[in-house]
């Protein structure tokens, strides 16, 4: 936990005001027991209204006193938790921006969220019980203790005796406590992951009919995080019973033995009221430490799952030095030196040796059948993920010498799995580049053949686009993925196989727009009429690149691309030569 608490470093100062407010505020509090006892012994008793206006002024001047303290504490403890919480959140949120695609394989998406949510909340309260309460009830135990024993030595003992079961056994209950509430989080990311993929997929679910079975499904994971609520509830619960138990009967013990101490003459009616309110006082402390165990349990195992984020070593390194800051910028040229690469984890090659370059302003085409490593070859080149073996160079250089940052600046990527936001149609496009004007919108968006349909809309570049686009065709969506990635104009465009919900006449005048971009298109497609204009088509098969070729020389050289071919066009019902 200790990464998680340096955050706390940078409130050192108004951390310490807090806790001095909050050492005066106890210290105030302490001492009037002491004077009630004055006033009852040395005032109501002996009839002396002096002495009774004299202590009682200085009881209501320390109460004023220790209330002002109190609030002023708590306005610095306010601030130390929440601007605790705020960096800490911003911290996780960056880390979490830098990590890896390996990375994000570590942390399913509904544990994320809960760690940057619920995770770094019950840790700002606990900062806030620590300035305020984690300190002030122990503090007020011992305080408490030592203050009876300054008014009455014999009574404190049967007080005092209490204290270290009570120490050891909410010592206990903290221990415990942290593993069952560790639990109780694990479960909130199971039912929080079953709800997100409840509502991303509710569609398919209702298409499905399996409404019942998913509201089946949440519930026995929510039952499961009830459970172990439960069980860590039941636990902290037992505290308070047991604490006001112990409590209580010393409290008897005090004044079964303050009455034989008064017939003795070893003790006066001030001094058991005085013993009496400290372990009532007492009473109190332990019932908040109680609760402060249940927080300290619950923010430790929270700190525990933050500082698992925040200590993953992201396995993919930035390089150090930039070997292109002379200002140089990818030309757009790619090359594969007998790459192969393996996603980790596992055992299996995805790509083996395999060695191609793709030239300046060149389309390049890769076929191939499910699984053959299409996407994961283009996933190499901005680097989401490292080569295992070989080489990828960008524009000359090893594409590990490139600024993360510089290279896929100089990179248009739309991936298969289409994404839009909730927004305008000119705000989905222009995520590409930040600071794009309309006119360049515009002109991606005619680029990408999506210009004359998106003025039918209703706001035409201001119309709002659904989450994820579900106001929008299949068809619509790829284009318009397509302008943002068209909008950044870059020198390399790598496109997975977003051209599949497109009619023929729509794709090849798109592919005919690519050809004016002047920039490298790499194009992942099922579709022999997407290779036809091609410079080069790669023929995938099992991780391997089994052939090269234009669309002509792939027909004499290649019977597997024969093969694709002949079943695309006895589907269409035309022959080919």
């Amino acid at each position: 936990m200790r990464t998680v608490f340096s955050y706390l470093k940078t409130y050192r100062a108004a951390a310490f005001i807090a806790i001095s407010l909050m050492l005066v505020e106890l210290a105030l509090e302490l001492a009037q027991p002491y004077l009630m006892s004055k006033i009852i012994d040395e005032g109501i008793r002996a009839s002396n209204l002096d002495v009774v206006y004299r202590w009682g002024g200085f009881l209501v001047l320390f109460s004023f006193v220790a209330f002002a303290a109190g609030i002023l504490s708590s306005f610095y403890a306010a601030h130390v938790s929440q601007s605790f919480g705020f960096d800490l959140r911003e911290k996780l949120y960056g880390k979490v921006q830098a990590f890896s695609f390996a990375n994000f394989n570590q942390f399913p998406e509904s544990s994320l969220l809960t760690r940057l949510t619920n995770d770094v909340t019950q840790l700002q309260n606990t900062v806030f019980m620590g300035l305020r309460i984690m300190l002030r009830a122990p503090l007020l135990v011992i305080g408490s203790v030592m203050m009876a024993f300054i008014v009455n030595p014999m009574l404190a003992v049967w007080f005092a005796a209490a204290i270290p079961f009570l120490g050891l056994f909410l010592l206990w209950v903290m221990r415990l406590g942290e593993k069952l509430f560790r639990a109780v989080q694990q479960g909130l990311d199971d039912v929080n992951g079953v709800m997100q993929q409840n509502l991303i997929g509710m569609r398919l679910i209702r298409v499905f009919v399996r409404m019942k079975l998913e509201s089946k499904r949440f519930a026995g994971y929510s039952q499961v995080l009830m459970d172990r609520t439960v069980a860590a509830l039941r636990l902290t619960e037992l505290t308070m019973p047991v604490i006001l138990l112990v409590i209580n009967a010393t409290v008897i013990a005090v004044l079964w033995v303050g009455r034989a101490q008064l017939d003795m003459n070893g003790a006066t009616v001030g001094d058991i009221v005085a013993i009496v309110n400290y372990a009532t006082r007492t009473s109190g402390a332990l019932s908040l430490m109680s609760m402060i165990v249940v927080n300290f349990s619950r923010a430790r195992a929270s700190a525990q799952r933050m500082e698992e984020v925040l200590l993953t070593e992201i396995d993919l390194k930035d390089a150090e030095t930039d070997t292109s800051s002379d200002g140089t910028k990818p030309n757009g040229s790619i090359t594969f030196k007998k790459v192969s690469f393996r996603y980790p984890d596992t055992d299996s090659a995805v790509l083996n040796d395999i060695s191609f370059k793709a030239e300046p302003g060149e389309t390049i085409a890769i076929m191939g059948a499910t699984g053959s490593g299409k996407t994961s070859m283009l996933q190499l080149i901005p680097r989401l993920y490292d080569a295992e073996e070989g080489t990828v160079e960008v524009g000359g250089l090893d594409s590990r010498l490139w600024k993360l940052e510089r290279l896929r600046n100089h990179i248009g990527y739309v991936p298969q799995e289409i994404m839009l936001f909730t927004g305008s149609v000119a705000d989905n496009i222009k995520w590409g580049k930040d600071n794009a004007n309309m006119d360049e919108i515009i002109d991606a968006a005619r680029k990408a053949q999506i210009h004359e349909t998106i003025m039918k809309l209703p706001q035409q570049y201001d119309t709002i686009v659904g989450q994820k686009g579900v106001n929008l065709s299949g068809g619509q969506k790829q284009r318009l993925t397509i302008a943002r990635a068209l909008v950044r104009k870059p020198e390399i465009l790598l496109l997975d196989d977003c051209t599949s919900a497109l009619d023929v006449q729509t794709e090849n005048a798109l592919l005919a727009a690519l050809k004016e971009v002047r920039c490298t298109t790499l194009l992942i497609t099922q579709k022999i009429s997407s290779t036809l204009n091609a410079d080069r088509v790669l023929l995938l098969d099992d991780g391997k690149l089994i052939a090269s070729g234009t669309h002509e020389e792939l027909l004499r050289t290649s019977s597997l691309y024969r093969k694709i071919c002949d079943s695309q066009y006895r589907k269409a019902g035309v022959t080919h030569a």
